[in-house]
């Protein structure tokens, strides 16, 4: 087996993609800002699993952090197979009660970080002629949702162009747009989140489960369950005042 590079690791989809590579028999390189948690993890996977798994306390928004992390990336003598952009965080307010170095952080993490990542592991793959690459975006993606939208949608479409253009070499690109999962994202961006449906939500081994089952068949876009298959289709047909859904409030 090889070795597969998770961001945001230390939690949510994060911490479930390494869980289940770990299941798979990868070896494992977990980045995340948190050591504790990262070492945590790290050793009930080596524990469970029999892996070797690499810690790598990094803020990707740093350059210096983004830096050590493609450095490992672009080690040639320790390749990395499998390539998951997690990392991620959301905005409470509305851009224009947002102060712009959140918005500039928000964007480094999810469109500098990918392009990065993906920059410096994509010449090992080519080299070798297979590999695969994991974007984690969102339906937002498809919905009039703010600058969060903005940004995934941006990660959609690098990830549909990268999968047309490099899975002729070997490497297979796709963008994972789940819709509400449960993890600790909206509590950490102080979302209340009690009015939603529970019917709405999914669980991270269902989206993670389903986004290798579809990069593994080289597919540029996974979308987990028939519901949100369901959104994406509907944002397609309808006006975007009916997709841009209710406005995002604070936790009480």
């Amino acid at each position: 087996m090889t070795t597969a590079l998770i961001t945001g690791a230390s939690s949510g989809l994060g911490a479930e993609f390494s869980r289940q590579l770990a299941a798979q028999g990868y070896d494992l390189v977990l980045v995340a800002r948190g050591q504790d948690r990262l070492e945590a993890l790290a050793q009930e996977l080596r524990t469970a699993r029999g892996i070797e798994v690499e810690v790598l306390a990094a803020d990707l928004t740093d350059a210096i952090g983004l830096g050590m992390v493609t450095t490992r990336l672009a080690d040639p003598s320790r390749p990395i197979g499998i390539l998951v952009n997690n990392a991620g965080l959301g905005l409470l307010h509305d851009f224009h009660h947002t102060p712009l170095e959140d918005e500039v952080h928000h964007l480094r993490l999810h469109v500098e970080a990918a392009l990065a990542t993906t920059r410096a592991v994509l010449p090992g793959m080519l080299a070798r002629g297979e590999g695969r690459i994991i974007n984690v975006a969102s339906v937002a993606a498809y919905l009039p949702r703010g600058t969060y939208s903005a940004a995934k949608a941006w990660l959609l479409a690098f990830s549909r162009w990268a999968n047309v253009h490099y899975r002729r070499s070997g490497v297979k690109v796709t963008a994972l747009c789940p819709g509400l999962t449960r993890t600790e994202f909206h509590a950490r961006m102080g979302m209340e989140t009690r009015g939603l449906p529970g019917w709405a939500w999914l669980s991270a081994e269902r989206v993670v489960r389903e986004g290798l089952r579809d990069n593994e068949a080289g597919k540029a876009v996974s979308v987990p369950s028939a519901l949100y298959k369901a959104v994406v289709a509907a944002s397609r047909a309808l006006p975007d005042r009916l997709m841009g859904g209710p406005p995002r409030r604070p936790r009480r």
